[in-house]
Protein backbone atom coordinates (compact mmCIF):
# COMPACT_ATOMS: atom_id res chain seq x y z
CA UNK A 1 0.00 0.00 0.00
CA UNK A 2 1.29 3.44 -0.90
CA UNK A 3 1.19 6.82 0.81
CA UNK A 4 -1.06 9.83 0.16
CA UNK A 5 -0.38 13.39 1.24
CA UNK A 6 -3.37 15.72 1.53
CA UNK A 7 -2.62 19.43 1.74
CA UNK A 8 -4.19 22.86 1.53
CA UNK A 9 -7.44 21.88 3.19
CA UNK A 10 -9.27 21.49 6.50
CA UNK A 11 -8.55 18.38 8.56
CA UNK A 12 -11.31 17.39 10.99
CA UNK A 13 -9.06 16.25 13.83
CA UNK A 14 -9.50 16.89 17.55
CA UNK A 15 -5.81 16.07 17.86
CA UNK A 16 -4.91 19.19 15.83
CA UNK A 17 -7.78 21.60 15.08
CA UNK A 18 -5.33 23.86 13.19
CA UNK A 19 -4.32 21.10 10.75
CA UNK A 20 -4.31 21.82 7.03
CA UNK A 21 -2.53 18.69 5.81
CA UNK A 22 -2.46 14.96 6.43
CA UNK A 23 -0.22 12.02 5.51
CA UNK A 24 -1.43 8.44 5.18
CA UNK A 25 1.13 5.62 5.06
CA UNK A 26 0.27 1.94 4.68
CA UNK A 27 -3.33 2.45 5.72
CA UNK A 28 -2.80 4.57 8.83
CA UNK A 29 -2.52 8.27 9.64
CA UNK A 30 1.17 9.02 10.19
CA UNK A 31 1.28 12.80 10.25
CA UNK A 32 -1.09 15.77 10.74
CA UNK A 33 0.05 19.35 10.50
CA UNK A 34 0.39 22.64 8.64
CA UNK A 35 0.89 23.25 4.93
CA UNK A 36 4.39 24.66 5.31
CA UNK A 37 5.56 21.47 7.02
CA UNK A 38 3.84 19.37 4.38
CA UNK A 39 6.27 20.75 1.79
CA UNK A 40 8.99 18.51 3.16
CA UNK A 41 6.80 15.41 2.95
CA UNK A 42 5.63 15.77 -0.64
CA UNK A 43 8.64 13.99 -2.13
CA UNK A 44 8.09 10.82 -0.11
CA UNK A 45 4.35 10.48 -0.90
CA UNK A 46 3.26 8.37 -3.84
CA UNK A 47 0.35 10.75 -4.37
CA UNK A 48 -0.16 14.38 -3.40
CA UNK A 49 -3.70 15.76 -3.40
CA UNK A 50 -4.33 19.50 -3.34
CA UNK A 51 -7.56 19.79 -1.36
CA UNK A 52 -8.17 23.38 -2.46
CA UNK A 53 -9.96 24.08 0.81
CA UNK A 54 -11.89 20.80 0.99
CA UNK A 55 -12.62 19.07 4.28
CA UNK A 56 -11.03 15.74 5.24
CA UNK A 57 -13.13 14.01 7.90
CA UNK A 58 -13.66 10.54 9.32
CA UNK A 59 -15.64 8.38 6.93
CA UNK A 60 -19.24 7.54 7.74
CA UNK A 61 -20.43 4.23 9.15
CA UNK A 62 -24.07 3.42 8.37
CA UNK A 63 -25.10 1.38 11.39
CA UNK A 64 -28.21 -0.24 9.90
CA UNK A 65 -28.68 -1.21 6.25
CA UNK A 66 -30.24 -3.96 4.15
CA UNK A 67 -28.02 -4.20 1.09
CA UNK A 68 -30.05 -6.64 -0.97
CA UNK A 69 -33.28 -4.82 -0.18
CA UNK A 70 -31.65 -1.55 -1.22
CA UNK A 71 -30.52 -3.20 -4.45
CA UNK A 72 -34.04 -4.43 -5.19
CA UNK A 73 -35.48 -0.96 -4.68
CA UNK A 74 -33.15 0.29 -7.40
CA UNK A 75 -34.69 -2.22 -9.80
CA UNK A 76 -38.32 -2.04 -8.67
CA UNK A 77 -41.06 0.57 -9.10
CA UNK A 78 -40.56 3.49 -6.71
CA UNK A 79 -43.98 4.54 -5.40
CA UNK A 80 -42.69 6.93 -2.75
CA UNK A 81 -43.67 10.01 -4.72
CA UNK A 82 -47.04 8.71 -5.92
CA UNK A 83 -49.55 11.42 -4.91
CA UNK A 84 -52.50 9.03 -4.84
CA UNK A 85 -53.47 5.37 -4.95
CA UNK A 86 -54.52 5.79 -8.57
CA UNK A 87 -51.13 7.23 -9.46
CA UNK A 88 -49.40 4.31 -7.76
CA UNK A 89 -51.50 1.82 -9.69
CA UNK A 90 -50.82 3.68 -12.94
CA UNK A 91 -47.07 3.43 -12.29
CA UNK A 92 -47.40 -0.29 -11.66
CA UNK A 93 -49.47 -0.75 -14.81
CA UNK A 94 -46.81 1.04 -16.87
CA UNK A 95 -44.08 -1.25 -15.56
CA UNK A 96 -46.25 -4.34 -16.03
CA UNK A 97 -46.59 -3.62 -19.74
CA UNK A 98 -42.82 -4.02 -20.14
CA UNK A 99 -42.42 -6.79 -17.55
CA UNK A 100 -41.63 -10.29 -18.80
CA UNK A 101 -42.67 -13.48 -17.03
CA UNK A 102 -39.07 -14.70 -16.83
CA UNK A 103 -38.11 -11.50 -14.97
CA UNK A 104 -39.72 -12.97 -11.85
CA UNK A 105 -42.22 -11.09 -9.68
CA UNK A 106 -42.87 -7.44 -10.43
CA UNK A 107 -41.43 -5.49 -7.50
CA UNK A 108 -42.49 -2.16 -6.06
CA UNK A 109 -41.78 -0.25 -2.88
CA UNK A 110 -42.20 3.00 -1.00
CA UNK A 111 -45.98 3.49 -0.98
CA UNK A 112 -47.41 5.31 2.02
CA UNK A 113 -51.18 5.45 2.20
CA UNK A 114 -51.09 8.16 4.89
CA UNK A 115 -50.09 10.65 2.19
CA UNK A 116 -53.12 9.82 0.03
CA UNK A 117 -56.43 11.64 0.33
CA UNK A 118 -58.46 8.73 1.71
CA UNK A 119 -55.56 6.88 3.40
CA UNK A 120 -56.60 3.53 1.92
CA UNK A 121 -53.97 1.16 0.60
CA UNK A 122 -54.55 -0.62 -2.70
CA UNK A 123 -55.74 -4.24 -2.78
CA UNK A 124 -54.79 -7.49 -4.50
CA UNK A 125 -57.75 -7.08 -6.83
CA UNK A 126 -56.50 -3.64 -7.87
CA UNK A 127 -52.99 -5.00 -8.43
CA UNK A 128 -54.43 -7.86 -10.50
CA UNK A 129 -56.33 -5.41 -12.71
CA UNK A 130 -53.44 -2.98 -13.11
CA UNK A 131 -50.79 -5.63 -13.76
CA UNK A 132 -52.77 -8.12 -15.85
CA UNK A 133 -52.61 -10.84 -13.23
CA UNK A 134 -48.80 -10.83 -12.87
CA UNK A 135 -47.18 -11.81 -9.56
CA UNK A 136 -46.61 -8.50 -7.74
CA UNK A 137 -44.92 -7.73 -4.43
CA UNK A 138 -45.42 -4.09 -3.39
CA UNK A 139 -43.70 -3.24 -0.10
CA UNK A 140 -44.86 -0.39 2.09
CA UNK A 141 -42.27 2.33 2.80
CA UNK A 142 -41.31 0.76 6.17
CA UNK A 143 -40.74 -2.69 4.58
CA UNK A 144 -42.66 -4.36 7.43
CA UNK A 145 -45.72 -5.11 5.34
CA UNK A 146 -46.82 -5.22 1.71
CA UNK A 147 -49.69 -5.77 -0.65
CA UNK A 148 -49.32 -8.72 -3.03
CA UNK A 149 -51.24 -9.79 -6.09
CA UNK A 150 -53.38 -12.92 -6.19
CA UNK A 151 -50.81 -14.76 -8.30
CA UNK A 152 -47.92 -14.03 -5.92
CA UNK A 153 -50.07 -15.09 -2.96
CA UNK A 154 -50.73 -18.40 -4.71
CA UNK A 155 -47.07 -18.97 -5.57
CA UNK A 156 -45.94 -18.25 -2.00
CA UNK A 157 -48.81 -20.12 -0.34
CA UNK A 158 -49.81 -17.13 1.76
CA UNK A 159 -53.50 -17.82 2.42
CA UNK A 160 -54.05 -18.86 6.02
CA UNK A 161 -50.61 -17.87 7.26
CA UNK A 162 -50.41 -15.51 10.26
CA UNK A 163 -50.46 -11.95 8.91
CA UNK A 164 -52.44 -12.80 5.76
CA UNK A 165 -55.46 -10.65 4.84
CA UNK A 166 -57.92 -11.54 2.12
CA UNK A 167 -57.42 -8.16 0.42
CA UNK A 168 -53.77 -9.04 -0.28
CA UNK A 169 -52.23 -7.15 2.63
CA UNK A 170 -49.48 -9.16 4.33
CA UNK A 171 -47.59 -8.65 7.59
CA UNK A 172 -45.72 -10.91 10.00
CA UNK A 173 -45.14 -14.49 8.87
CA UNK A 174 -47.11 -14.03 5.64
CA UNK A 175 -44.97 -11.03 4.73
CA UNK A 176 -41.74 -12.94 5.37
CA UNK A 177 -42.92 -15.71 3.05
CA UNK A 178 -43.94 -13.22 0.36
CA UNK A 179 -40.63 -11.40 0.59
CA UNK A 180 -38.65 -14.62 0.44
CA UNK A 181 -40.31 -15.49 -2.86
CA UNK A 182 -39.83 -11.99 -4.24
CA UNK A 183 -36.16 -11.82 -3.24
CA UNK A 184 -34.87 -15.05 -4.73
CA UNK A 185 -31.57 -14.50 -6.57
CA UNK A 186 -28.60 -16.65 -7.46
CA UNK A 187 -25.12 -15.98 -6.08
CA UNK A 188 -23.90 -14.18 -9.21
CA UNK A 189 -26.80 -11.75 -9.28
CA UNK A 190 -26.60 -11.24 -5.50
CA UNK A 191 -22.95 -10.22 -5.80
CA UNK A 192 -23.64 -7.88 -8.71
CA UNK A 193 -26.56 -6.18 -6.97
CA UNK A 194 -24.93 -5.70 -3.58
CA UNK A 195 -21.61 -4.62 -5.11
CA UNK A 196 -23.44 -1.76 -6.85
CA UNK A 197 -25.05 -0.64 -3.59
CA UNK A 198 -21.72 -0.72 -1.73
CA UNK A 199 -20.06 1.36 -4.45
CA UNK A 200 -22.88 3.87 -4.24
CA UNK A 201 -22.36 4.00 -0.46
CA UNK A 202 -18.66 4.69 -0.95
CA UNK A 203 -19.59 7.60 -3.23
CA UNK A 204 -21.45 9.06 -0.23
CA UNK A 205 -18.42 8.90 2.05
CA UNK A 206 -19.36 5.60 3.71
CA UNK A 207 -16.44 3.38 4.74
CA UNK A 208 -18.44 0.70 6.58
CA UNK A 209 -22.00 -0.55 6.93
CA UNK A 210 -23.76 -2.77 9.44
CA UNK A 211 -25.74 -5.28 7.40
CA UNK A 212 -28.91 -6.39 9.20
CA UNK A 213 -29.69 -9.71 7.57
CA UNK A 214 -32.65 -11.90 8.49
CA UNK A 215 -34.86 -14.60 6.99
CA UNK A 216 -36.96 -13.01 4.29
CA UNK A 217 -34.43 -10.19 3.88
CA UNK A 218 -31.46 -12.25 2.71
CA UNK A 219 -30.07 -15.73 3.16
CA UNK A 220 -27.28 -16.91 5.42
CA UNK A 221 -25.27 -17.59 2.28
CA UNK A 222 -25.88 -14.06 1.07
CA UNK A 223 -24.52 -12.57 4.28
CA UNK A 224 -21.56 -14.94 4.24
CA UNK A 225 -20.64 -13.81 0.74
CA UNK A 226 -20.87 -10.13 1.71
CA UNK A 227 -18.55 -10.60 4.69
CA UNK A 228 -16.01 -12.50 2.61
CA UNK A 229 -16.14 -10.07 -0.30
CA UNK A 230 -15.47 -6.98 1.84
CA UNK A 231 -13.18 -8.31 4.58
CA UNK A 232 -10.08 -6.82 2.90
CA UNK A 233 -9.87 -3.11 2.10
CA UNK A 234 -8.25 -4.13 -1.18
CA UNK A 235 -11.73 -5.19 -2.30
CA UNK A 236 -12.33 -1.51 -3.04
CA UNK A 237 -15.61 -1.67 -1.10
CA UNK A 238 -16.81 -0.45 2.30
CA UNK A 239 -16.48 -2.96 5.12
CA UNK A 240 -19.61 -4.98 5.86
CA UNK A 241 -20.16 -5.73 9.56
CA UNK A 242 -22.57 -8.65 9.75
CA UNK A 243 -25.62 -9.22 11.96
CA UNK A 244 -28.13 -12.04 11.51
CA UNK A 245 -31.62 -11.82 12.99
CA UNK A 246 -32.42 -15.36 14.09
CA UNK A 247 -33.72 -16.28 17.56
CA UNK A 248 -31.42 -18.54 19.59
CA UNK A 249 -32.49 -20.27 22.79
CA UNK A 250 -29.30 -22.21 23.48
CA UNK A 251 -25.60 -21.52 23.17
CA UNK A 252 -25.39 -24.47 20.76
CA UNK A 253 -27.82 -22.73 18.40
CA UNK A 254 -25.81 -19.51 18.59
CA UNK A 255 -22.51 -21.27 17.96
CA UNK A 256 -23.98 -23.22 15.06
CA UNK A 257 -25.16 -19.99 13.44
CA UNK A 258 -21.75 -18.39 13.96
CA UNK A 259 -20.09 -21.38 12.31
CA UNK A 260 -22.48 -21.14 9.38
CA UNK A 261 -21.62 -17.45 8.83
CA UNK A 262 -17.85 -16.94 9.31
CA UNK A 263 -17.01 -13.44 10.48
CA UNK A 264 -20.41 -12.79 12.04
CA UNK A 265 -20.36 -9.95 14.58
CA UNK A 266 -23.76 -10.39 16.15
CA UNK A 267 -26.98 -12.38 16.25
CA UNK A 268 -29.62 -9.73 16.20
CA UNK A 269 -30.37 -6.63 14.21
CA UNK A 270 -33.66 -7.41 12.52
CA UNK A 271 -34.65 -9.91 15.19
CA UNK A 272 -37.99 -8.23 15.70
CA UNK A 273 -39.64 -7.72 19.05
CA UNK A 274 -42.40 -5.82 17.21
CA UNK A 275 -43.18 -4.25 13.84
CA UNK A 276 -43.52 -0.69 12.59
CA UNK A 277 -45.58 2.42 13.30
CA UNK A 278 -46.67 2.69 9.67
CA UNK A 279 -48.09 -0.84 9.63
CA UNK A 280 -49.58 -0.33 13.13
CA UNK A 281 -47.66 -3.42 14.21
CA UNK A 282 -45.25 -1.66 16.61
CA UNK A 283 -46.26 -2.78 20.10
CA UNK A 284 -47.66 0.13 22.13
CA UNK A 285 -48.76 0.55 25.74
CA UNK A 286 -51.89 2.34 24.54
CA UNK A 287 -53.83 1.84 21.28
CA UNK A 288 -53.08 3.73 18.10
CA UNK A 289 -54.77 7.12 17.90
CA UNK A 290 -56.09 6.39 14.40
CA UNK A 291 -57.04 2.77 15.14
CA UNK A 292 -58.29 2.47 18.74
CA UNK A 293 -58.87 -1.25 18.34
CA UNK A 294 -55.19 -2.16 18.03
CA UNK A 295 -52.02 -1.60 20.02
CA UNK A 296 -49.68 -3.59 17.76
CA UNK A 297 -48.07 -6.97 18.17
CA UNK A 298 -45.25 -8.50 20.20
CA UNK A 299 -43.26 -11.12 18.30
CA UNK A 300 -41.02 -12.00 21.26
CA UNK A 301 -41.59 -12.19 25.01
CA UNK A 302 -39.26 -11.02 27.77
CA UNK A 303 -38.38 -14.68 28.31
CA UNK A 304 -37.42 -14.99 24.63
CA UNK A 305 -35.22 -11.93 24.93
CA UNK A 306 -33.53 -13.25 28.07
CA UNK A 307 -32.87 -16.67 26.53
CA UNK A 308 -31.47 -15.17 23.33
CA UNK A 309 -29.18 -12.75 25.16
CA UNK A 310 -27.83 -15.49 27.43
CA UNK A 311 -27.24 -17.86 24.50
CA UNK A 312 -25.52 -15.29 22.31
CA UNK A 313 -23.48 -13.91 25.21
CA UNK A 314 -22.23 -17.40 26.00
CA UNK A 315 -21.21 -17.75 22.35
CA UNK A 316 -19.17 -14.53 22.65
CA UNK A 317 -21.20 -12.51 20.13
CA UNK A 318 -23.32 -9.39 20.28
CA UNK A 319 -27.06 -9.83 20.73
CA UNK A 320 -29.59 -7.35 19.42
CA UNK A 321 -33.22 -6.68 18.64
CA UNK A 322 -35.48 -4.54 16.45
CA UNK A 323 -37.56 -2.41 18.84
CA UNK A 324 -40.01 0.34 17.92
CA UNK A 325 -42.96 0.77 20.32
CA UNK A 326 -42.93 1.55 24.05
CA UNK A 327 -44.49 -1.83 24.99
CA UNK A 328 -41.83 -3.56 22.91
CA UNK A 329 -39.19 -1.48 24.69
CA UNK A 330 -40.61 -2.54 28.06
CA UNK A 331 -40.40 -6.15 26.94
CA UNK A 332 -36.84 -6.07 25.69
CA UNK A 333 -35.59 -4.14 28.74
CA UNK A 334 -37.22 -6.67 31.05
CA UNK A 335 -35.50 -9.49 29.18
CA UNK A 336 -32.14 -7.69 29.20
CA UNK A 337 -32.37 -7.00 32.94
CA UNK A 338 -33.22 -10.63 33.63
CA UNK A 339 -30.21 -11.75 31.59
CA UNK A 340 -28.11 -9.16 33.39
CA UNK A 341 -28.84 -10.80 36.72
CA UNK A 342 -26.74 -13.71 35.48
CA UNK A 343 -24.26 -12.28 32.96
CA UNK A 344 -23.99 -8.53 33.51
CA UNK A 345 -20.20 -8.38 33.21
CA UNK A 346 -20.08 -10.38 29.99
CA UNK A 347 -22.98 -8.39 28.54
CA UNK A 348 -21.19 -5.11 29.21
CA UNK A 349 -18.03 -6.43 27.60
CA UNK A 350 -19.83 -7.57 24.44
CA UNK A 351 -21.91 -4.37 24.08
CA UNK A 352 -25.28 -5.71 22.99
CA UNK A 353 -27.45 -3.37 20.94
CA UNK A 354 -30.98 -2.35 20.03
CA UNK A 355 -32.15 -1.10 16.65
CA UNK A 356 -34.42 1.93 16.13
CA UNK A 357 -35.87 2.33 19.68
CA UNK A 358 -38.20 5.15 18.69
CA UNK A 359 -40.17 5.26 21.96
CA UNK A 360 -37.80 4.94 24.90
CA UNK A 361 -38.36 6.51 28.32
CA UNK A 362 -35.94 7.58 31.05
CA UNK A 363 -36.31 4.37 33.07
CA UNK A 364 -35.39 2.25 30.06
CA UNK A 365 -32.42 4.49 29.29
CA UNK A 366 -31.13 4.11 32.83
CA UNK A 367 -31.42 0.32 32.57
CA UNK A 368 -29.60 0.18 29.25
CA UNK A 369 -26.79 2.36 30.61
CA UNK A 370 -26.18 -0.08 33.46
CA UNK A 371 -26.02 -3.00 31.02
CA UNK A 372 -23.76 -1.30 28.47
CA UNK A 373 -26.35 -1.67 25.71
CA UNK A 374 -25.96 0.61 22.69
CA UNK A 375 -28.53 1.98 20.27
CA UNK A 376 -28.56 2.05 16.48
CA UNK A 377 -30.89 4.86 15.44
CA UNK A 378 -32.07 6.56 12.25
CA UNK A 379 -32.52 10.35 12.51
CA UNK A 380 -34.01 10.45 9.02
CA UNK A 381 -37.11 8.73 10.45
CA UNK A 382 -37.99 11.97 12.22
CA UNK A 383 -37.24 14.01 9.11
CA UNK A 384 -39.57 11.79 7.06
CA UNK A 385 -42.41 11.10 9.51
CA UNK A 386 -42.09 13.47 12.47
CA UNK A 387 -43.71 16.84 13.04
CA UNK A 388 -47.26 18.09 12.94
CA UNK A 389 -49.38 16.12 10.49
CA UNK A 390 -46.63 13.54 9.92
CA UNK A 391 -47.11 9.79 10.12
CA UNK A 392 -46.18 9.63 13.81
CA UNK A 393 -48.62 12.41 14.64
CA UNK A 394 -51.41 10.66 12.71
CA UNK A 395 -50.76 7.20 14.14
CA UNK A 396 -49.99 8.16 17.75
CA UNK A 397 -51.33 11.64 18.43
CA UNK A 398 -49.30 14.74 19.16
CA UNK A 399 -48.26 13.91 22.73
CA UNK A 400 -46.73 10.52 21.99
CA UNK A 401 -45.31 11.60 18.63
CA UNK A 402 -43.47 14.41 20.41
CA UNK A 403 -41.57 11.89 22.55
CA UNK A 404 -39.99 9.89 19.75
CA UNK A 405 -36.33 9.70 18.76
CA UNK A 406 -35.14 11.37 21.96
CA UNK A 407 -31.56 11.96 20.88
CA UNK A 408 -30.72 14.57 23.52
CA UNK A 409 -32.03 12.45 26.40
CA UNK A 410 -30.18 9.39 25.09
CA UNK A 411 -26.94 11.35 24.90
CA UNK A 412 -27.48 12.74 28.40
CA UNK A 413 -28.01 9.20 29.74
CA UNK A 414 -24.63 8.16 28.36
CA UNK A 415 -26.03 5.38 26.18
CA UNK A 416 -23.70 4.68 23.22
CA UNK A 417 -25.44 5.56 19.96
CA UNK A 418 -24.69 5.09 16.28
CA UNK A 419 -26.64 6.50 13.36
CA UNK A 420 -27.70 4.79 10.17
CA UNK A 421 -30.32 4.89 7.45
CA UNK A 422 -32.17 1.55 7.55
CA UNK A 423 -31.73 1.76 3.77
CA UNK A 424 -33.85 1.38 1.76
CA UNK A 425 -36.41 2.62 4.34
CA UNK A 426 -34.68 6.00 4.15
CA UNK A 427 -31.96 7.08 1.75
CA UNK A 428 -28.35 6.09 2.33
CA UNK A 429 -27.38 9.74 2.85
CA UNK A 430 -25.27 10.23 5.99
CA UNK A 431 -25.17 14.03 6.00
CA UNK A 432 -28.96 14.09 5.71
CA UNK A 433 -29.10 11.89 8.82
CA UNK A 434 -26.76 14.19 10.72
CA UNK A 435 -28.86 17.18 9.69
CA UNK A 436 -32.05 15.41 10.83
CA UNK A 437 -30.62 14.92 14.33
CA UNK A 438 -29.53 18.55 14.52
CA UNK A 439 -32.90 19.84 13.29
CA UNK A 440 -35.24 17.32 14.94
CA UNK A 441 -38.90 18.38 14.64
CA UNK A 442 -39.04 18.56 18.46
CA UNK A 443 -36.39 21.06 19.63
CA UNK A 444 -35.82 19.38 23.01
CA UNK A 445 -34.61 16.22 21.25
CA UNK A 446 -32.00 17.96 19.09
CA UNK A 447 -28.27 17.40 19.53
CA UNK A 448 -25.26 19.36 18.33
CA UNK A 449 -23.75 18.82 14.92
CA UNK A 450 -20.61 17.54 16.61
CA UNK A 451 -22.53 14.89 18.57
CA UNK A 452 -24.55 13.85 15.54
CA UNK A 453 -21.45 13.61 13.35
CA UNK A 454 -19.68 11.43 15.90
CA UNK A 455 -22.70 9.13 16.11
CA UNK A 456 -22.58 8.77 12.32
CA UNK A 457 -18.82 8.06 12.24
CA UNK A 458 -17.09 6.86 15.40
CA UNK A 459 -20.40 5.65 16.84
CA UNK A 460 -20.68 2.90 14.26
CA UNK A 461 -17.21 1.57 15.01
CA UNK A 462 -17.99 1.65 18.73
CA UNK A 463 -21.27 -0.21 18.38
CA UNK A 464 -19.51 -2.91 16.35
CA UNK A 465 -16.79 -3.26 19.00
CA UNK A 466 -14.11 -1.91 16.67
CA UNK A 467 -13.37 1.46 18.25
CA UNK A 468 -10.28 0.06 20.01
CA UNK A 469 -8.52 0.35 16.64
CA UNK A 470 -8.83 4.14 16.74
CA UNK A 471 -11.30 4.06 13.85
CA UNK A 472 -13.66 7.00 13.59
CA UNK A 473 -11.14 9.73 14.41
CA UNK A 474 -8.21 11.30 12.59
CA UNK A 475 -5.30 10.84 14.97
CA UNK A 476 -1.75 9.60 14.62
CA UNK A 477 -1.79 5.84 14.28
CA UNK A 478 -5.50 5.57 13.57
CA UNK A 479 -6.74 3.66 10.52
CA UNK A 480 -7.20 5.99 7.55
CA UNK A 481 -10.97 5.65 7.16
CA UNK A 482 -11.57 9.05 5.56
CA UNK A 483 -13.83 11.05 3.30
CA UNK A 484 -13.05 14.31 1.49
CA UNK A 485 -15.85 16.84 1.13
CA UNK A 486 -16.56 20.09 -0.66
CA UNK A 487 -19.32 22.37 0.56
CA UNK A 488 -20.63 25.85 0.01
CA UNK A 489 -19.92 26.67 3.62
CA UNK A 490 -17.69 24.97 6.16
CA UNK A 491 -17.84 25.94 9.80
CA UNK A 492 -20.97 27.89 10.62
CA UNK A 493 -23.97 26.24 12.26
CA UNK A 494 -27.18 28.16 12.88
CA UNK A 495 -27.90 29.53 16.34
CA UNK A 496 -31.64 29.06 15.70
CA UNK A 497 -33.58 27.11 18.31
CA UNK A 498 -30.61 27.03 20.66
CA UNK A 499 -28.34 24.95 18.45
CA UNK A 500 -24.64 24.83 19.13
CA UNK A 501 -22.57 26.90 16.72
CA UNK A 502 -19.31 25.94 15.07
CA UNK A 503 -16.52 28.48 15.02
CA UNK A 504 -15.31 29.62 11.63
CA UNK A 505 -11.71 29.41 12.82
CA UNK A 506 -9.77 26.77 14.66
CA UNK A 507 -8.95 28.91 17.69
CA UNK A 508 -11.92 27.39 19.52
CA UNK A 509 -10.21 23.99 19.42
CA UNK A 510 -13.25 22.49 17.69
CA UNK A 511 -12.85 20.79 14.31
CA UNK A 512 -14.91 22.39 11.58
CA UNK A 513 -17.98 20.89 9.92
CA UNK A 514 -20.05 21.97 6.90
CA UNK A 515 -23.10 24.16 7.21
CA UNK A 516 -26.03 21.78 7.72
CA UNK A 517 -28.86 24.29 8.01
CA UNK A 518 -32.04 23.14 6.23
CA UNK A 519 -31.62 25.43 3.24
CA UNK A 520 -27.94 24.59 2.66
CA UNK A 521 -26.85 22.12 0.00
CA UNK A 522 -25.43 18.92 1.44
CA UNK A 523 -21.65 18.42 1.06
CA UNK A 524 -20.36 16.59 -2.00
CA UNK A 525 -17.97 13.66 -1.63
CA UNK A 526 -14.70 13.92 -3.56
CA UNK A 527 -12.96 10.84 -2.24
CA UNK A 528 -13.52 7.97 0.19
CA UNK A 529 -10.68 6.00 1.76
CA UNK A 530 -10.94 2.77 3.73
CA UNK A 531 -7.80 1.82 5.66
CA UNK A 532 -5.71 3.82 3.21
CA UNK A 533 -7.35 2.19 0.19
CA UNK A 534 -9.16 4.64 -2.08
CA UNK A 535 -12.64 3.22 -2.72
CA UNK A 536 -14.17 6.29 -4.39
CA UNK A 537 -12.29 9.06 -6.16
CA UNK A 538 -13.02 12.16 -8.21
CA UNK A 539 -9.54 13.69 -8.02
CA UNK A 540 -7.38 13.51 -11.13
Amino acid sequence: MTSILYRNGIIHSPADPFAEALLVDDGVVTWIGANDTADGLASRAARVIDLDGALVAPGFVDAHVHLLEEAFTREGVDLSSAPSRAAALDALAARARAHRADDGPLLAHGWDETTWADSRRFTAAELDAACAGAPVYAARVDLHCAVVSTRLAELAGLAGRPGWHDDGFVAGEAHVAARQLARQVDATRHARMTDAVLRAAAARGVVAVHENSAPGVDTREGLTSLLAATADAASGLPLVVGYRGELCRTVEEARSLAEAIPGLTGIGGDLSVDGSIGARSAALREPYADAPGTAGDLHLSAADVEAHVLAVTAAGLQAGFHVIGDRACDTVVAGLLAAGERERSAMRRLRHRLEHVLMIDDAALAALATLGVGLSMQPAFDAAWGGSGGLYDVRLGTARAGQMNRFAAIAAAGVPTAFGSDAPVTALSPWAGVRAAVYHHTPEHRISARAAFRAATRGGWRLAGLDHTGAGEIRLGSPAHLAVWTSEHVGVQSEAAGLSSWSTDARSGTPLLPDLSPDAALPQCRQTVRAGQVIFDTFD
